[in-house]
């Protein structure tokens, strides 16, 4: 999983990517990147970490309780960052959007928290206010140093347990957990309780995950995403079109088409429970304003929509947050907002694919790596 960015249990196992590809061939950088491992480029190398923390500055850490089926995932910026955010859907629950609107004082961001628990898991976040505070991290007020923690919630009650969901001690868990190594994947962490495919109610659906993916851009710069994945939808491939998980049919010989199923029949009263959320972040080491770091938020949900169908839905909540770092040390290329943009689109699809592909069953569900076709 270190190696590289494993998307597709029918193609290559690892991905590449170019150092030496020149600014401005974003198609043949993006072709190296796909690559097999036998057939690139010399000149190419592997990404080690291709998660959420190879964007320099930042660490992240999970509280999970698979015996409840929920958790949280914080991403800690302890030295700051710009951040932005777009919230989409119908039923959201978050904490702290609007200090990251552009207009607004505040032009510091010091953790994003992603939790289970419905509206109950926003309380997580008091956990992780009170463990930067102990550390000094925070926006000087007066005498006091106050972190600014955004997140937000999905809804994972109806797995296993609706009376156990993350709170402030939950919250404090994942940031002694956080780490600038590899995030873990899967089944952890906000993901625990994560599920998608909900067009014939929660019984045919398939269980997910939280996932992470990241590129390296071609003038130095890193682009990464981490998402929590608990959609009404199904996930499809974005590069191939392949149905990675819809509502499984009742002769267990596949998926339905999730988007054909809502279009064509009556779904049922559990496939229209308010109980669905894509949740993420989407980050950068390059310098970016608060207007840019809320264009990169906007941008990222076209990867939500590349990859989970039906998406933002009145029934879901998608919110996707962005952070830029400004841990780029070479400033001498200049930041292209449509590449970066491009590069946040195609890191969400990807981390979405991993939430899927890495996750394992739980509650009765089953995971697609489970599944005999």
């Amino acid at each position: 999983m270190a190696a590289g960015i494993d998307v597709d249990r029918d193609g290559p196992k690892t991905e590449w990517f170019s150092r030496k590809s020149p600014a401005g061939k974003v198609g043949l950088y993006f072709f190296h990147l796909l690559e097999p491992a036998a057939t690139a480029s010399p000149s190419s190398v592997c990404l080690l970490n291709s998660t959420i923390t190879s964007v320099k500055g930042l660490e992240a850490g999970h509280y999970t309780d698979l015996e409840n089926a929920t958790g949280c995932t914080v991403v800690l910026c302890r030295q700051g960052a710009v951040g932005g955010v777009d919230v989409r859907g119908g039923s959201p629950g978050t904490r702290e959007t609007d200090l990251l609107r552009p207009v607004h004082r505040v032009d510091r961001v010091h953790a994003i928290l992603l939790s289970g628990g419905s509206a109950f898991g926003l309380d997580a976040a008091g956990g992780v206010v009170r463990y930067l505070e102990e550390k000094g991290i925070g926006f000087e007020a007066g005498p006091a140093v106050v972190p600014i923690v955004s997140g937000a919630i999905l809804f994972d009650l109806a797995l296993l347990n609706h009376k156990v969901r993350p709170g402030p001690e939950e919250g404090y868990r994942a940031c002694l957990a956080a780490v600038p190594g590899p995030m873990a994947e899967g089944c952890v962490g906000a993901g625990t309780g994560a599920t998608v495919a909900k067009g014939r109610g929660r019984e045919r659906a398939i269980k997910s995950g939280i996932g992470s993916a990241s590129l390296k851009m071609p003038n130095g710069s890193t682009v990464s995403a981490a998402v929590a994945v608990n959609a009404y939808g199904g996930i499809f491939d974005h590069r191939s079109g392949r149905l990675v998980a819809g509502p499984r049919r009742d002769d267990g010989q596949g998926f339905d088409d999730p988007v054909g199923l809502l279009m064509g029949q009556d779904p049922g009263k559990d496939g229209q429970e308010l109980s669905n959320t894509t949740i993420g972040v989407v980050a950068t080491d390059a310098r970016l304003t608060r207007e840019e770091a809320n264009y990169l938020a906007r941008v990222s949900h076209d990867g939500l929509a590349l990859s989970i169908r039906p998406c933002h839905t009145i029934r879901d909540g998608d919110t996707m947050f962005a952070l830029a770092t400004g841990h780029l040390t070479d400033e001498s290329q200049p930041v292209d907002l449509t590449v970066l943009g491009a590069a946040g689109v195609e890191v969400t699809a990807l981390a979405i694919l991993r939430a899927v592909e890495t996750a394992t069953g739980l509650g009765g569900l089953p995971a697609t790596s489970e599944l005999p076709w």
